[in-house]
């Protein structure tokens, strides 16, 4: 895992994914380009997940992933207001994302759900299968903020 603020990491990633994407694309068309790639980010972002549970002290849990958000919030990457911070809920909405605005820039807006939001629900599946994530509207689609619903499952 790279110590690198994860906007800058997305900015590097997206630029070598659009290479790709984009031969993919020329050769399998756009639907399976984006079918492929898409698979690809997900299970890139299981793995990671799976690595920074590794790594939470006492093992994964909600507070220990409350305590990695600050990773996806460096460089002002994302401004947020918390709706909820329970035991077992963390709800908050994103108000304001530089992701969505990177991936505009590069030319990527087509991709910049695939490249981005598309990771959410799979970094809690890798994270830990207890913790769930419901969301309804992205930024990134046009909506006027992403609302986030984690949920902590207890027990087995």
């Amino acid at each position: 895992m790279t110590d690198l603020p994860i906007l800058t990491q997305r900015r590097i990633e997206a630029a070598f994914a659009k290479g790709v994407y984009d031969e993919m694309k020329a050769e399998l068309g756009d639907a399976a380009a984006k079918r492929i790639l898409s698979n690809a980010i997900v299970r890139l972002a299981k793995a990671t997940a799976a690595e920074m549970a590794a790594q939470a002290p006492g093992g994964p849990s909600l507070d220990s992933f409350r305590a990695i958000q600050p990773r996806w919030t460096a460089e002002d990457a994302l401004r947020s207001e918390v709706i909820r911070s329970t035991p077992t809920e963390f709800h908050f909405d994103v108000v304001k994302c530089r992701y969505s605005e990177m991936y505009r820039a590069m030319g990527l807006a087509e991709l910049g759900a695939i490249l981005s939001c598309n990771r959410d629900g799979a970094f809690c599946e890798g994270y830990d299968p207890k913790l769930k994530l419901e969301r309804t509207q992205t930024l990134m689609e046009g909506a006027s903020h992403c609302d986030f619903r984690y949920r902590y499952e207890q027990g087995g």
